[in-house]
């Protein structure tokens, strides 16, 4: 038998059969052609450019749409041909002024008519089934929460990652200003078309290096010159440092999560930026009864498992995206709606909700001489104090950033050396202590300035005195509420925990009044936070007494799951990032 030529295989096929092994990806059903540039019309005449990924079937599937500002090269190819290749349609579009997009980019804002205006195109095109689904991380997540404070009567699903519906929220953390995450992205959109894509990357990388003495300058104000005028909205928005404020209205989607009604696709990490907001969505869609699945895992913002992500996301749709066809609308493909990584114990647990049903609240005091125990203090007047001074601001480790390299769990050992980083500790636990749900710290303090930070964060401390940072949050304070020599109960709700502290481990409280630069410092005077340079430090009494009970309060499992004997982490689970497709944000 003679068997002829093969037809040579294409840049494309080869790129995705690399990615199809290295995700282990399900095999694709058929080949893919893409159409470059092609020009979507918006309301106002301005043109939006998208590459259509098309599926080689007789039998296409939905469409796949995902608006990013980030561009179209390969990093977000790597994200639309495994859908493509698997029948669907793939609309990627670039934002509004990104990309070849006419117009300007406004980040957040106008991508609800922008969406929406793609939609009635897809209308008009023969190869459009009249069925869509959304899918994408971050800023590409953002713009599916937009389109759905109108959703479409053809959207069928949706798949959501590291997601942002109210980008103020993401702005600000109880007033304080997110000053690393923002300039950084703001520094990697203005510059992003001018690099180049493998340059890019590498610019992410040295991120922190090169932004340090940048974040040092005062008044903040001064940290826009990097930008060179490239991205003039991070200047208004260091003019507008209320987040109450009307302007910032623009920037949230938050109506959508009343009206979402397809099933929703939901993965974030447990230190990922915008993980309270996860949660929210998942509560919110939850509570109404519209099916949806949550996945959490160990990652950062800048780790997230794409190659996990892509998978979930592929049965998501295969299950939902043809609506009520074939009666798979009603037919989940996950075992149990919730997937969630313990730390500690690294193993995934499958849930029919979170946080589960069994955890009990346990409480863990503040006592004297820096102890964290169950019972509640007896002395009658006893407070630990420190000294916050904003010309030497207290610096952030790890924690919720946009960083490549420095995000994360990571050791805290060196940063609670420092005077102005009180810590509370247990004995070393006699057995294992499981947390599934959000710690909350109950505060009462005092201070000699009612202008002032209180950073409250939970590390796990191991045998070897290592201490890592599990989740935190900050509050900002202002003498309507701290009045000078008077006694105010701070309350911080932090982020989800799913871990394991193992017998002989230390659950540990750290307490401080700021986490530079991830949140802008607080000066101490009042004055705008922008402008100012005036330094004012604070001192700030912690008190513990049988009047002023302060708590560390989690919910606890009864069992908790021992620690796998061999670890199917789908990321490192402290510190190393998993490489990404690209930027997400």
């Amino acid at each position: 038998m003679t068997v002829g030529p093969h037809k040579p295989l294409r840049p494309g096929d080869l790129f995705g059969s690399a990615v199809n092994r290295s995700w282990r990806l399900p095999p694709k059903r058929n080949n893919v052609t893409v159409g470059r540039a092609v020009p979507v019309p918006m309301r106002d005449g301005v043109i939006l450019l998208a590459d259509h990924y098309a599926p080689a079937t007789r039998a296409p599937r939905p469409t796949v749409l995902m608006r990013s500002p980030y561009g179209r090269g390969w990093q977000f190819a790597m994200m639309a041909r495994p859908f493509a290749e698997r029948g669907y349609h793939v609309l990627l579009q670039s934002a509004r002024g990104t990309f070849g997009s006419g117009g300007t980019f406004v980040p957040g804002t106008g991508e609800a008519a922008d969406s929406q205006d793609t939609v009635s195109w897809l209308r008009t095109q023969d190869w459009f089934n009249g069925k869509l689904a959304t899918v994408g991380a971050s800023y590409l997540a953002f713009t599916q929460w937009a389109l759905t404070t109108d959703p479409p009567p053809e959207l069928t699903a949706m798949a959501v990652h590291i997601s942002p519906h109210d980008l103020t929220g993401a702005g600000f953390s109880n007033g304080a200003f997110q000053l690393y995450n923002l300039l950084q992205w703001s520094e990697l959109v203005s510059r992003q078309e001018r690099v180049g894509a493998l340059r890019g990357v590498w610019r992410l990388y040295r991120t922190d290096k090169r932004l340090a003495p940048v974040l040092q300058r005062l008044p903040i104000a001064n940290t826009a010159q990097i930008l060179e005028s490239g991205a003039p909205w991070y200047a208004e928005w260091l003019r507008h440092p209320d987040p109450d404020d009307p302007y910032w209205d623009r920037y949230r989607a938050t109506t959508a999560l009343d009206r979402v009604r397809v099933p929703t696709l939901l993965i974030t990490g447990l230190h990922d930026l915008f993980v309270e907001q996860t949660m929210q969505q998942y509560r919110a869609l939850r509570d109404r009864g519209v099916p949806v699945g949550l996945t959490v895992g160990p990652w950062n913002h800048m780790s997230l498992d794409v190659g996990l992500a892509t998978r979930e996301t592929l049965a998501w749709l295969d299950a939902f995206a043809d609506g009520n066809e074939g009666g798979t609308a009603n037919r989940s493909p996950r075992p149990q709606p919730v997937r969630a990584w313990t730390s500690g114990s690294r193993r995934w647990r499958e849930l029919p909700d979170w946080p589960p049903a069994d955890a009990r609240p346990a409480t863990w005091y503040l006592q004297p001489a820096g102890a964290l125990a169950n019972a509640a203090p007896v002395s009658a007047a006893i407070a630990t104090s420190f000294r916050y001074d904003p010309a030497d601001p207290t610096p952030s480790v790890g924690g919720r950033t946009m960083s490549m390299t420095s995000a994360g769990s990571r050791d805290n050992t060196a940063l609670e050396r420092r005077a102005d980083v009180l810590t509370f500790s247990t004995a070393p636990l006699a057995e294992p202590v499981q947390v599934a749900g959000v710690p909350v710290v109950r505060l009462h303090v005092s201070s000699d300035n009612g202008h002032c930070d209180v950073f409250a964060r939970l590390c796990d401390v191991d045998r070897r005195g290592v201490s890592r940072n599990l989740t935190d949050q900050i509050v900002r304070l202002t003498p309507e509420r701290l009045t000078p020599g008077k006694v105010c109960e701070v309350s911080l709700r932090l982020t989800e925990v799913s871990h394991v502290f193992h017998a002989g481990h230390r659950i540990r409280l750290q307490v401080s009044g700021g986490a530079h630069p991830r949140f802008a410092r607080n000066l101490g005077t009042g004055e705008h936070p922008a402008t100012s340079t005036t330094l004012a430090p604070t001192t700030l009494h912690v008190l513990h007494n049988s009047e002023h009970p302060s708590q560390l309060s989690m919910p606890v499992l009864p069992s908790p799951l021992p620690a796998a004997r061999t670890a199917a982490a789908p990321a490192a689970e402290t510190t190393a990032p998993v490489a990404r497709a690209g930027p997400a944000s």
